[in-house]
């Protein structure tokens, strides 16, 4: 009788076991197979951030000297935003008065080969072809700070060396790694996207955790009719994405976002893999109402708001 009882016990153990397992595996994956985006899990973890909310990650961009990386490493940088501006006006950056970020959790810098010998990677961004910094020098310095990367290419040429630098310096398993390109023409686009079956066998190649952050060329111009993100965009996006075992990130400028719900709110459901970072221009405008369909529509976690801090704050608090 004991040993009956001893049995069944093992069986019952070995089958939560296995359920357990099973449940893990499927939270790493999404819908459709792969593994799901685990910034937060980073972030959270550490107590960089106090809940899965993708508004807490802040963000620093084009660090692409040896200044600009120092001041997104330690501290704070200076950012152009309008501190007076109501909920429902306009966004415009970075026209206004300066407000001062606290150190960010996500480091942008932008990647191009130096435009003299040594022909290697560094850190700047089109028409720039030299700087004070190399790719290299950059990841050796990020590796001492607990921050996530993310990785602008504008061209193909600079790809394939960046990647086996970045493998070969950055070899932690855990932390944020966002590979950024825009691989489409989207609304408004006039310069021309990577090649996206060139790029994708390229980077398909870094380990499954490595976030991808592919999106359309864009374009926005004040006092006109600016249009969304139409469903041929979406859907020829979403058919290149979804045999892909990474993560995905679609990079969406927020002026766009009024006229494109409908689209970015089926291409976000078509994988669990899926989230959305929203970016803004330089002189953008847009209302804070044109982002909270989004956020009311989806978990805290599937979007990430690559804006001022101050307007990431409203969205984080609005209900």
């Amino acid at each position: 009788m004991k040993t009956s009882l001893l049995l069944s016990f093992h069986r019952i153990t070995l089958i939560l076991i296995v359920c357990f397992i099973f449940y893990v595996l499927w939270n790493l994956k999404g819908k459709t197979g792969g593994m799901r985006d685990q910034t937060l899990d980073y972030f959270f973890s550490r107590s960089f951030i106090t809940r899965m909310d993708a508004a807490e990650v802040s963000w620093s961009h084009a660090a692409n000297s040896r200044s600009r990386l120092a001041e997104a490493l330690t501290g704070g940088t200076p950012f152009q935003v309008s501190s007076s501006r109501p909920v429902q006006s306009s966004v415009n950056r970075p026209t206004g008065s300066a407000e001062l970020l606290g150190p960010s959790l996500m480091i942008e810098a932008d990647i191009v080969m130096r435009g003299r010998d040594p022909k290697e990677p560094i850190m700047a961004h089109p028409p720039d072809t030299d700087s004070d910094i190399t790719l290299r020098e950059w990841l050796e310095r990020v590796k001492e700070y607990g921050k996530g990367i993310k990785l602008d290419f504008k061209s193909m040429e600079a790809v394939s060396t960046s990647l086996v630098l970045l493998q070969e310096v950055l070899t932690e398993p855990y932390r944020p790694v966002w590979i950024n390109a825009d691989i489409f023409s989207g609304p408004g686009g006039q310069i021309g996207p990577l090649e996206h079956h060139t790029f994708l066998s390229v980077v398909t190649h870094l380990p499954s955790h490595t976030v991808l952050s592919l999106g359309w060329t864009t374009g926005w111009t004040a006092g006109t009719d600016n249009p969304g993100y139409s469903w041929d965009m979406v859907h020829m996006m979403e058919k290149i994405c979804r045999d892909l075992k990474h993560p995905v990130t679609f990079p969406v400028r927020a002026a766009l976002l009024a006229k494109s719900f409908s689209q970015l709110a089926w291409l976000l459901k078509q994988s669990d893999r899926y989230t959305l970072t929203v970016w803004t221009g330089h002189s953008d405008e847009f209302s804070l109402q044109d982002l909270l369909p989004y956020r009311d529509e989806f978990a805290t976690s599937r979007i990430y708001f690559d804006l001022p801090d101050s307007l990431r704050a409203r969205i984080s608090s609005a209900q």
